[in-house]
């Protein structure tokens, strides 16, 4: 089993998400977010409406709104990092957002940008230089409705090993 495999399994056991969720993103493990479904192209988290997600509007802060958006992109690039076979760093450097309805219920954020993300990684590994990828996240409701449209810049850089660094 390759890497990003192993990673896509690691994520999609709930436990294992879960105190990989306490270990590295604790506000994350605290507002509920799951990775719902995880493919080398796409990847869906949800967040809930709860207590802990609320705002004084009856309706999930968008800042949850937001960490659940980045999660789904996110997944996306951790997994195609594992299965590059290099170190590689990730980094957002923008958010854009559209707001469209009143977020309730659970919210499901879809990324479909694994394709993207894996060319990045792969021309950084061969030019040594950064590349950005605009990941679209789109949220849903449980009717099907968007209520929200994240677009999060990420940037991918290859680290030089050791032995390259000393050229």
């Amino acid at each position: 089993m390759d890497k990003a495999a192993a990673f896509r399994q690691t994520i999609s056991n709930p436990v294992k998400l879960r105190l990989f969720m306490l270990r590295s993103l604790p506000m994350a493990y605290l507002a509920g977010l799951r990775v719902a479904s995880i493919t080398p192209e796409h990847a869906t988290v949800t967040v809930p409406f709860k207590y802990l997600t609320k705002n004084p509007f009856r309706s999930i802060y968008f800042a949850c709104l937001s960490m659940a958006a980045e999660m789904a992109g996110g997944v996306l690039a951790m997994m195609h990092i594992q299965g590059a076979g290099v170190p590689v760093s990730m980094l957002v450097v923008g958010m854009e957002a559209d707001f469209t309805k009143k977020a309730v219920g659970l919210i499901a954020f879809t990324s479909t940008n694994g394709h993207e993300i894996e060319e990045a990684i792969a021309e950084s590994r061969a030019t040594g230089e950064g590349r950005t990828v605009v990941c679209t996240s789109t949220g849903l409701d449980l009717q099907g409705d968007v209520v929200a449209t994240f677009r999060i810049t990420w940037s991918f850089r290859a680290k030089k090993n050791r032995d390259e660094a000393q050229q």
